[in-house]
This record gives C-alpha cells, structure tokens and sequence, in this order.
C-alpha cells in the first residue's frame, strides 16, 4: 500500500509536473454569463482569469508594503508568482508555492505571527493556490496537497519551534477548503454524469422506438405480402387447369411463376417471418451462394432477359456472407435490367482474385416500351449497404451506350492481395 501510494504522489505531483495546461475560459450556458448583458459575454468568459489576476495583484501590493526594499519585493513575487502559475501549470504552481513557504520560512521567521512557516500574503496565497489545482485536478492530488502542506508545517514546527511556528491554522483551514471545492466539483461531475445518462437514455429510448416500429411494418409487410405472394402461387398452379389443351410454352410460363413466387415467398418468410414471434422457426431451407447462380441465371432468361455469364479467376469457396451477398447483388443486377431496361442484353462477370472476388453486372439500352417503375430506387441502395458491410467498394453509373453497369469488389478476411 505504501509502494502504491508513492508511485501515485509521484504520478500526480512530480510526473510532468511543470505540463501546461491553461484555465479554459467560462463554457457557453454558464449561469454567470446569463448576468452579463450579450455584447459583453465574450469578455465575461474570463471572468475567473480576470479575478485570479485581481486577486494576485491585490495580494502582492500588500506583501511589498509588508517588508522594505529587496524584501517587500522578494514578498511579492514569492506570493504573486505561484497564483499566476494556477491559470497555466497548476501542479507546478503549487512546487512553487511549497518551496516559496520553505523561502520565507527561512527568510521571513521575524514576521510569523500564528500563520506557521507562512508569511501572512504567504498563507493566502499558498491556500488560494490548492484552492484552484484541487478544482482543476482530482480529489486525490488535493489530499496529497494537503498532506505535504501539514508536513511541511509540522517540520517547520518541530526542527525550528524556536521560531514560534504553528501550522495548526493552515492545515485545518486547508482542509476545510480542499473538502468544500472537492465537494463542489464532484456535485459538478455528477450532474454532468446525470445529465449524459439521461441523454444516453433519451437516445436509446428513440432507437427501442424505432425498432419497435420497424418491427410493426415488418410484420404487416410479411402478412400481405406472404398473402399475395401465396395467392399468386396458387393462381399460377391452377391456371393450366381452366383452360382446355393449353399451350406448352403457357403451361412452362405459369410453372416459372409458381416456381418463383413459392422461391420467393420461402425467402420472406425467412429473413421477416422471425419477428412474428419469438418461437418462430425459420425455413430449413439453405441461403443461396454463386454456386446456385445457373439456376437464377436460368430463371430470368426463360424471362425473356438475354444474360451471359463469365467466370475468371481460380474458383474456390468463399465465406457465407460474401457467398451470399454476391449472390443477392447479381440477383438485384438483373432484376434492375428486368425492370428498367426492358429488351436489354445483361452480361454478369464475376473474377476470382486473390483478396477477394469482383462483381461486374452490365446491361445495354433498353430496347421494348420503358414504364415507370413503382419501386422505391433501393435497389442499388441495399447493394450499397451490403458491400459496405463487408468493407468492399462499389461504383455503378450509366455506360456510354446508354445502359448501366454495377462494379463491385468485395475483400476476403484471411486473403491477401
């Protein structure tokens, strides 16, 4: 414990002792800039400067006028100097207010009276000195403060008694006002605790909120569009059924809807189907992966979209996230072609390199009708998000020929370029 506490004296006192650190001026919405008129706020923030320096000045003319010649002028420095260097290296202020009491200590017996080794400015200034490095730093250095202080005195009491030296006076109005500014700060710093609580709380209050709300949409979003999507499942199988020798191609087209809406529907009842409830089970079914790319590949193309895919690179198996966020941006790639390039060729090109795997979805100008779209434009949004997460880079932008082209290069942990 002894060992301990010695390492922190000198952590707090002797350590970068002499560091500057300057009195920052009075923060904007202190209440003592609420007594001053406006136009003179700017100047009031250095009120406690400007009393400092007051006070200092004060303190010196009355040590000069204590003593004559050198000494007065000795006096005043030994009281002056020390105050002043409160407002810029706090802890080196206090050393030189300590060895300024060993000073007139020695120089200056003739002139105690009950004030201990301290002059009368002396002991003022030494007490307004740990009066402002305690409400600058923590409580602890006030205590070793005021530890050296009744050491100091109690040296000066017992080697030198003949002087008449009592330090009782000091070391307990030192204590009393360490304790007061000790206090006052640590009321100061648990409000300011309270005060970043409570907006920590308000924060996390609006975010459970929104959660909450987005949990709400999620929902309702998953009952209709669960229902709609099951409608058309259901449509599509019993169309062939109403019609008498239907075509082949119409049968093979009301089979691909079918097949895509169940897809898709076994898909939403997976990523929203889990916030129905807390027992929910999702779908067994396995996340896709480029591996199943042909089968997208197949779908849109019996859709009407004329793709072509190359493959460069040493294929190989990659992470699951990569997996399936390269997945879901070819998948959105080609829904955008689909939607808003009617007519279009696509080409999909995806490199396997080292550090990671580069995607390249590209489609010429549309060719058929172009409707508007009554989507939303966050396609390219959610493609954004995905490559992000995965610290990958993205750029996508129409091409000079009119079409659109999404470039995206998505790094592999554990990969090196």
């Amino acid at each position: 414990m002894a060992r301990g506490a010695l390492q922190g004296l000198r952590r707090d006192l002797i350590t970068d002792a002499f560091a500057f650190h300057p009195m920052a001026p009075l923060r904007d919405g202190h209440p003592l800039l609420g007594l001053v008129p406006r136009r003179f706020r700017g100047y009031a923030r250095w009120l406690p400067h400007a009393a400092l320096t007051g006070f200092t000045v004060l303190l010196m003319l009355t040590a000069a006028e204590s003593y004559s010649g050198l000494g007065g002028v000795l006096a005043a420095l030994l009281a002056g100097v020390p105050l002043l260097t409160t407002m810029f290296r706090p802890i080196g202020a206090w050393w030189l207010s300590f060895g300024a009491t060993v000073v007139t200590g020695v120089l200056f017996s003739d002139g105690w009276s009950s004030t201990g080794p301290w002059t009368d400015t002396g002991f003022f200034s030494h007490l307004v000195v740990m009066g402002v490095v305690a409400a600058r730093t923590r409580p602890r250095v006030a205590a070793e403060m005021w530890l050296l202080t009744a050491l100091l005195g109690l040296a000066f009491s017992s080697w030198g008694g003949w002087y008449g030296a009592d330090p009782f006076i000091m070391v307990f109005l030192s204590g009393v006002v360490l304790f007061v500014v000790a206090a006052v700060r640590g009321l100061r710093d648990s409000r300011k605790e309270v005060a970043a609580q409570v907006a920590v709380t308000e924060v996390e209050r609006t975010r459970r909120t929104l959660l909450e709300e987005r949990t709400t949409i999620a929902r309702e979003l998953h009952d209709v569009v669960a229902h709609h999507m099951s409608v058309i499942a259901i449509q599509a199988e019993a169309a062939p059924y109403r019609v008498e020798n239907p075509p082949e191609e119409l049968t093979q087209s009301f089979a691909i809807i079918r097949e895509n809406a169940v897809i898709a529907l076994t898909e939403l009842r997976r990523v929203l189907g889990v916030v129905r409830a807390e027992d929910y089970q999702a779908p067994d079914a396995p996340q896709p992966t480029l591996a199943d790319l042909d089968r997208l590949i197949a779908n849109v193309r019996e859709a009407g979209l004329q793709v072509e895919k190359t493959v460069t690179g040493a294929v190989r198996e990659l992470p699951q996230g990569v997996e399936l966020s390269a997945y879901r941006i070819i998948q959105e790639g080609l829904s955008n072609t689909l939607r808003h390039a009617p007519g279009a060729a696509a080409r999909v090109e995806i490199s396997y390199v080292l550090g990671g795997i580069g995607l390249r979805v590209l489609n010429g100008p549309p060719r058929g009708l172009l409707k508007p779209s009554p989507g939303a434009g966050h396609g390219i949004t959610g493609m954004r998000e995905r490559v992000t997460m995965l610290g990958g880079e993205m750029t996508d932008g129409t091409t000079d020929d009119g079409g659109y082209e999404v470039a995206v290069f998505i790094p592999v942990p554990g990969e090196r370029a």
